[in-house]
C-alpha cells in the first residue's frame, strides 16, 4: 500500500487547477505541518489536489469518528442480518447532478479504513465535470464491507461535492480576483471543506485563529481604534519573532485612509491586506454598486492586497472581480452549501430507471 504523510504535502496554491493568476499571489498564512499520516490505498491518482495542512488535525480521526457514530455500539444490524460475511460484489458511484466531484481521495481513504481489501477505481479525479446518469466510479470487494461505508463515503463526497461546485462557478465569474472561503465551515469539518474549496479552484483563506492575524471590528473597538490595534500587532508579532500576514477590516474611507497613514508612519509594519468590508452597495432593483469598492481599490493603489467582503454571491462576484480588488471572500461557499446529489449502487441498472422516473438521472 501506498502512504503519504500529510506533513510532507505542497502548499494548496501550488496544486489548483483554474485561476492561474490567483496561483502567482502571496499567501498570508505560515506553513504548517499535521502529524497524522493517511493512506490512500493504490489509486495514488485520485490525489489531484492535496488537502491544506494543519499542525493539530487529524484527518484520520475524523473518518474514525464518522464511522464510529454510523455504527454505534452494534455495527450495521441490517447488513449482519442480511449479508453473507463473505459475499463479494461490485458497485458504481452514479452522479445525479451535473456538478464538480470532490471528495474522490478522502472517499478512498474510508474505503481503506473499513476494509483495506476493497479495491476502487475512480473514472473521474477531483475537479472533474460529473453530469447526471454517469457512472464515475466503482469499488469490488466485501458487500459488507462496502455498505458499511457507503454512507460515510457519500455524506462526504456529497457536501464537498457541492462546495467544489458553487467554487468553480464562483472562481471562474470573479476572475480576475480570486475567491477565498472563509471560518465559517462546519465544525469539526473546517480541513475538509476548505480541501473542497481548493479542489473546486479557489484559495483558501486563514485556517484559523491561528496562522493569520486579522483585525476585524470587535478588535478594534476593545483597541480603541485602527492604529492602535495595528500597532499593538505589529508588537506582538515582533516580541515573539512571528512571520505571518496581517489583515485589517475597513469599512469606511475614513478606516482605510487610517490604515494608510498608519503605514505610512510605519514602515516595518506587518500589515500585508486590506479588507474591504460591505462595500458593495445593493440596489433596489437587485444590482449592486461597487463604486466605493473601486475608489477604495484605487485609493490604496497596489500598496497591500485587498479584499472584498460582504454581499458576495455568484449573481454578483463578477462585478465585484472588475474592481481590481486582489481577493474576494465568501461565507456561503462552505456555510450554505446544497450537496450534489450521488449515490453508490450496486444494481445501477434499476438505479438508473428509478432516477429517470424521477428525473434524477
Amino acid at each position: 500500500m501506498f502512504g503519504i504523510s500529510l506533513s510532507r504535502l505542497a502548499s494548496p496554491t501550488s496544486l489548483l487547477t483554474d485561476s492561474s493568476s490567483c496561483r502567482s499571489r502571496s499567501r498570508l498564512i505560515v506553513k504548517m505541518a499535521a502529524t497524522t499520516t493517511v493512506n490512500y490505498g493504490k489509486s495514488v491518482e485520485s490525489v489531484v489536489v492535496k488537502p491544506p495542512v494543519h499542525p493539530t488535525y487529524d484527518l484520520k480521526g475524523v473518518i474514525k469518528l464518522a464511522l464510529s457514530e454510523d455504527a454505534g455500539d452494534k455495527g450495521d444490524v441490517t447488513c449482519l442480518a442480511t449479508i453473507p460475511t463473505e459475499m463479494e460484489v461490485e458497485a458504481y458511484f452514479l452522479a445525479k447532478d451535473d456538478g464538480i466531484v470532490a471528495g474522490i481521495a478522502l472517499g478512498e481513504m474510508i474505503f481503506n479504513e473499513v476494509d483495506p481489501t476493497l479495491k476502487v477505481e475512480w473514472f473521474k479525479r477531483d475537479g472533474d465535470n460529473v453530469s447526471k446518469g454517469l457512472k464515475f466510479g466503482k469499488v469490488h470487494g466485501r458487500a459488507h464491507s462496502i455498505v458499511v461505508a457507503e454512507r460515510v463515503v457519500l455524506n462526504f463526497m456529497q457536501r464537498m461535492s457541492g462546495i467544489a461546485t458553487l467554487t468553480k462557478a464562483m472562481a471562474d465569474a470573479a476572475h480576475p480576483a480570486c475567491i477565498l472561503e472563509t471560518r465559517k465551515t462546519a465544525p469539526a469539518l473546517r480541513l475538509v471543506d476548505k480541501w473542497a474549496v481548493l479542489i473546486g479552484g479557489g484559495q483558501n483563506h486563514r485556517m484559523g485563529l491561528f496562522d493569520m492575524v486579522m483585525i476585524k471590528d470587535n478588535h478594534i473597538s476593545i483597541a480603541g481604534g485602527v492604529s492602535n490595534a495595528l500597532k499593538s500587532v505589529d508588537l506582538y508579532l515582533e516580541k515573539n519573532n512571528l512571520q505571518m500576514g496581517v489583515e485589517v477590516e475597513t469599512r469606511t474611507f475614513e478606516e482605510v485612509h487610517e490604515v494608510l497613514h498608519y503605514a505610512t508612519q510605519n514602515e516595518k509594519t506587518f500589515l500585508s491586506r486590506i479588507m474591504l468590508d460591505n462595500m458593495v452597495v445593493p440596489q433596489p432593483d437587485g444590482d449592486i454598486d461597487v463604486s466605493m469598492l473601486k475608489e477604495a481599490v484605487d485609493l490604496i493603489n497596489g500598496r497591500f492586497e485587498t479584499e472584498a467582503s460582504g454581499n458576495v454571491t455568484l449573481e454578483t462576484v463578477h462585478k465585484i472581480g472588475q474592481t481590481g480588488v486582489t481577493y474576494i471572500s465568501s461565507g456561503a461557499l462552505t456555510h450554505s452549501v446544497k450537496a450534489l446529489d450521488i449515490s453508490l449502487k450496486i444494481d445501477t441498472e434499476l438505479a438508473l430507471q428509478v432516477g429517470r422516473r424521477t428525473k434524477r438521472a
